[in-house]
Formats: C-alpha cells, sequence, structure tokens
C-alpha cells in the first residue's frame, strides 16, 4: 500500500464519525482534538487533518489551526490523493476550513472531511465526503513532500 492509500484509509475509516451533542464533542472527535493538545467544543477539522496523518504513521502535520496546514513550502498547485486542501473564508480573512483530497474529477475534488455536514459547513457535526468545486479551495498542501516523517 502506498503512502498515499494509507492516509486515505485512515481517513475514510472515520467516515460516519459524528458529534454526539453538537457542540464539537463525542468520543472520535475528542480524540481528534485531544491528538493536537486541544480542548473538547473546540474547532476541529485541522485536528481531524492531523489525526489522521498521525494514525498513518507521521508525525506532521499535526496542528488544530487550519491556516498552518498551508505552509508555502508544502504547497502544490495541482492536488493528488491525500493532500490537504483549504478554503479561505473573505469574513475571516484566512483559512477557516480544511479536509484530505481524496480524488479529482475534473473541476471537482472529492474530499474527506471532518466538522463539516452536508451542507458543506465548516462547523458541521460529524466527518462526511464532499465534492468541491476547484475554484472554492484556496491552497492545497502537500505533506509528503520533502518526508514529512
Amino acid at each position: 500500500m502506498s503512502k498515499r492509500e494509507a492516509i486515505l484509509q485512515v481517513a475514510e475509516s472515520q467516515l460516519g464519525a459524528r458529534e454526539a451533542t453538537g457542540k464539537n464533542d463525542g468520543v472520535a472527535v475528542e480524540s481528534y482534538l485531544h491528538y493536537t493538545g486541544n480542548n473538547n467544543g473546540d474547532p476541529w477539522c485541522a485536528s481531524f487533518v492531523s489525526w489522521v496523518y498521525g494514525k498513518a504513521g507521521y508525525e506532521t502535520p499535526r496542528t488544530a489551526w487550519s491556516p498552518g496546514l498551508f505552509p508555502v513550502s508544502k504547497r502544490v498547485s495541482v492536488p493528488q490523493p491525500a493532500d490537504v486542501f483549504g478554503i479561505y473564508f473573505a469574513s475571516l480573512k484566512r483559512i477557516a476550513h480544511c479536509g484530505i483530497v481524496k480524488t479529482q474529477r475534473g473541476s471537482w475534488i472529492i474530499t474527506i472531511e471532518g466538522n463539516t455536514n452536508t451542507a458543506g459547513s465548516r462547523e458541521g457535526d460529524g466527518v462526511y465526503t464532499k465534492y468541491r468545486h476547484i475554484r472554492t479551495i484556496k491552497y492545497f498542501a502537500d505533506w509528503l513532500k520533502g518526508g514529512g516523517l
């Protein structure tokens, strides 16, 4: 199994994980948050990404701050499976939601992401697979670039 397949396998194993009460809580969510040193109730999309990479055997990334997933040295213009994607929110003037690229189909990126919902919110209730138009994504990051271990 390739490194990218291993990351996707871990991410896919979490599909269907849901918050217990809709307040960024529950057994799975709290394990993602604790992995990055965060508290129950904190936003968790970046913690989910970090946890997935950690379970696949990578020390980095390890952050709950979604903008921290996109250092210039990791950014790529053409996404590959297991890369990280980030969505920019003008109201916040920063990347404010992220997830993992599963594959690309034309202009659409199929993702696996935490703290979203069926509508694609950045304050959702679980781990879902989503279709996102490539125009909605600000950055892609390849955390396997340059090692990652």
